[in-house]
């Protein structure tokens, strides 16, 4: 019996450890002598080799053969390259232009089981240079309180000129060029950043500054362009002369670029009098953020080319141009309302519109090239933009909520210390922590140089998601003061620019169930790509050979897997892997690493079981695209804990969002296993995931409760939970009354307990119509000082829970009906 536990310990170890197959074949023919001599009774005697004997032999000899390459080749690849040719998922060229445009980073470390803490670990942490710290400092404060949202979204329903000429003075939208061509060349970090404190003062105005800072025609011109385009655009768009826009999504092709309609042929005709080499374009797009203002319109298009002028053939790809708005034929200018906000977004169409080959971005040695250079500036522009303006929603979300909820007062107590509102509270303190936490990470990968597509798709997805129900959060605890809209009201207009910041750059719908974990699947497991290039290699001789070291690898992959969850799952996660030096953070990088290894088995087993099958399984690829947006948002928040220098008091909170985020990971897991297409996987997967059942639980109300001084009292906790978003102290403004009256309300509690006593026991009474604050320091309740110290207070917390209200006739429009129907027949006539 100890033999065979000892043996089945070094083959566990082995598994766990992929060992190669020289290993394996080594290890079972020393335990099969050892078996056969007796030597571990103690008793050597030469082994017998009778029919029984040899056939022991077997496991060891016909892992001997197949470390023989023509032998594996023979009995194991060429049948496995056969079979896996039918089955693995087929990937398009689209496809694969977008798997391989961005890079792998700690989302390949999660799918590998194992991950290597020491890689998050080095990612720096926020750091500024002087030059962005003092641009977020000055210029992007002073864009800030330049801000006047009521106006913008209200009262014109345009950003107001003075704001346009300030970011363009400034530089705002040459964020991203590089200093040669006239840009502030800031890292993504600083980007962010910037980005994220406009976006809590003004969702609108952090649009018009985020477009051209993302996926537009700066930065495909600045990675692409040609020379000319470099010297002549880059300049004029980093100084606003050229107000730059980016269409690709039409009616028929929004997330499925293979389904474009909008072509262009290349032909000769005239430019400026003379013959060329261009294209005539054809197009309808929608959606255009900054389109209606836009003097640079980037298009993305088909190309055909029916005489192969190119040399590229007859249908050369997807092309990407350059066409100035005021060129002949082409339409914008019309506008869309999304949610009612005021940032430009409108259509854009041409009918046979000729532009030169010049224009086309890269010129005509890029043409066909559009989608590998629009998914490489996506993996970037989207692990940038909206997380950074989310993230900033949700802090701002938290910085007025808590301020409100603790001068509230309801049945005599600041409605914060009631548990109901205590709870979408510690909600708001979770989400704003977390976004916080992957925003930073994330940003530092860019900054460093990477494109990590999968982690941009679930950082957009999780933190729109999350950014819309700290709203909501936010919404119910302010109660009729949110609803009612007017220039004091600081959260309609975050409210209306959620499903904006949900649906654009791909409906989270479709980055949750069809990019994150299906595209992701492909992109980090490290075997899977490797394996279907291989089948489709259309030279069959290399295709084997490259399939041969990607089969015999995700063989060893899988197999280790099974036995590193089983074994860490059987041990509660006692032996997986940590960094040194974390303290009692030790146990939740041990829980992650666990989950690390039960969800790499289950994307193995769904990629071996479902093969191209997984796209179709939506809910099942949904479900892992939570799973690993959980493990890694746990992993960032450990590694902000440790960025922000561990501070004693976010304990709890780092806890609370660890158990949290492991909970909910975990219940996606289930999820799938439970309904896993196979019936009898689903038995083996709940024993090698869940050997004991369930092993999280969310955080307790106690430990909910705990967290929650830290958003309710002023100082250097609330103000790192809030970092890097717009604060105002001015009582003129909506926000900045806020923390005004904070401040007061807590500086007069004492004052008030008196006054609150005196009134209970009916020495005083408070009504509309009396001076309750003269009789109590009539009555030696409240000495005058206290009382004018009350009243102040009182005073400010009047004004900060008012409501807006107007005159009937403000609220009119300021257009009239037979304008409106003027209005209605020109866009009927225009479609």
């Amino acid at each position: 019996m100890l033999f065979v536990v000892v043996l089945v310990a070094v083959l566990w170890v082995l598994a766990i450890r992929r060992a190669p197959l020289t290993v394996w074949a080594g290890a079972i023919a020393i335990a099969t002598f050892l078996a056969q001599s007796d030597l571990i009774d103690g008793v050597a005697r030469a082994p017998e080799f009778g029919a029984t004997q040899l056939l022991a032999w077997i496991p060891a000899i016909v892992l001997a053969l197949l470390t023989l390459p023509a032998v594996r080749r023979a009995v194991l690849i060429k049948p496995a390259y056969g079979l896996l040719k039918g089955t693995l998922p087929k990937v398009s060229d689209t496809e694969t232009q977008a798997l391989e445009a961005g890079t792998v980073g700690f989302d390949a470390e999660l799918f590998s089981g194992r991950p290597d803490w020491d890689k998050l670990r080095g990612l720096p942490p926020i750091v500024l240079t002087n030059e962005e710290q003092a641009f977020l400092d000055g210029p992007t404060e002073e864009l800030c309180g330049m801000i006047d949202d009521w106006r913008i979204r209200f009262t014109e329903r345009e950003i107001p000129q003075e704001i346009w000429d300030f970011v363009a003075q400034h530089g705002f939208l040459g964020m991203l060029i590089s200093k040669e061509h006239g840009g502030l060349g800031f890292s993504a970090q600083a980007q962010s950043l910037i980005l994220g404190k406009i976006a809590s003062r003004s969702p609108d105005v952090s649009t018009i500054v985020m477009v051209p800072n993302s996926l537009g025609p700066g930065e495909l011109i600045e990675k692409y362009g040609t020379t000319e385009q470099k010297h002549h655009y880059l300049p004029r768009l980093a100084k606003g002369e050229e107000i730059p826009c980016f269409a690709l999504t039409g009616p028929t092709s929004g997330s499925d670029a293979a389904a474009m309609r909008d072509i262009g042929h290349v032909c000769r005709g005239l430019y400026k009098g003379q013959e060329v080499l261009g294209i005539r374009l054809n197009w309808d797009k929608r959606y255009i953020t900054l389109g209606p203002k836009a003097t640079l319109l980037g298009l993305a298009f088909r190309l055909f080319d029916e005489d192969n002028l190119l040399g590229k053939g007859t249908d050369v790809g997807i092309t990407l141009a350059l066409i100035p708005t005021s060129h002949s034929g082409v339409e914008i200018g019309r506008r869309h309302l999304p949610c009612g906000q005021a940032f430009p977004n409108g259509p854009t169409w041409g009918k046979d519109v000729f532009i030169p080959m010049t224009w086309v971005i890269g010129g005509q040695a890029q043409a066909g090239n559009g989608w590998r250079m629009l998914m490489e500036c996506l993996a970037a522009g989207r692990a940038i933009s909206l997380p950074s303006s989310a993230t900033a929603g949700t802090k701002a979300m938290l910085r007025l909520t808590s301020a409100y909820a603790r001068i509230r007062k309801q049945f005599g107590i600041p409605i914060a210390r009631m548990d109901g509102i205590g709870e979408p509270l510690a909600r708001l303190v979770e989400s704003a922590y977390v976004n916080e936490a992957g925003r930073a990470v994330t940003a530092a990968m860019v900054s460093r140089g990477e494109r990590p597509s999968v982690i941009s798709a679930l950082m957009k997805y999780q933190t729109t998601e999350r950014m819309r129900r700290a709203v909501n959060d936010a919404m119910d605890i302010h109660g009729g003061r949110a609803i009612c809209d007017g220039p004091h009201n600081y959260l309609l207009s975050p409210y209306q620019m959620v499903p904006v910041g949900i649906t654009v750059e791909g409906a989270n719908i479709l980055t949750r169930t069809l990019i994150t974990f299906a595209q992701g699947a492909l992109r980090s497991h490290p075997h899977l790509y490797d394996e279907v290039k291989a089948i489709q290699n259309p030279d069959r001789a290399a295709g084997l050979n490259a399939f041969d070291k990607a089969f015999c690898g995700h063989i060893s992959f899988t197999i280790s897997n099974i036995a590193g969850a089983l074994f860490h799952n059987l041990t509660f996660g006692a032996f997986a892997g940590t960094p040194d030096n974390v303290g009692m953070r030790e146990r939740w990088y041990r829980q992650v690493s666990r989950q690390s290894r039960n969800f790499a088995l289950l994307a193995d087993m769904m990629v071996i079981s479902l093969g191209g099958g997984l796209k179709t399984q939506q809910k099942l690829t949904g479900r892992m695209a939570d799973a690993l947006s959980e493990l890694y948002l746990v992993s960032c928040v450990l590694k902000r804990f440790e960025d922000d220098g561990r501070p004693p008091s976010d304990k709890p909170l780092v806890e609370l969002a660890a158990r949290n985020g492991l909970f909910r990971c975990q219940e996606a897991l289930i999820g799938v296993i439970d309904n896993f297409p196979m019936m009898p996987m689903r038995f083996i997967l709940s024993v090698l995931v869940f050997p004991f059942g369930r092993p999280y639980r969310p955080a307790s109300d106690r430990l909910a409760k705990s967290i929650l001084p830290l958003a309710l009292e002023p100082g250097e906790a609330r103000d790192r939970l809030t970092r890097h978003i717009y604060v105002s102290d001015d009582a003129d403004d909506a926000g900045g009354l806020l923390e005004v009256t904070l401040t007061k309300v807590i500086a007069a509690e004492p004052a008030e307990k008196k006054l609150e006593r005196a009134i209970r026991a009916g020495t005083v009474r408070r009504y509309h119509g009396l001076d309750w604050y003269a009789e109590a320091v009539s009555k030696g309740v409240l000495t005058q000082a206290e009382a004018d110290q009350l009243r102040d207070a009182d005073q400010h917390v009047a004004r900060a829970i008012a409501v807006d209200h107007f005159d009937p006739a403000e609220l009119k429009p300021n257009y009239e009906v037979a304008d409106r129907s003027e209005s209605r027949l020109a866009s009927r006539a225009a479609e």
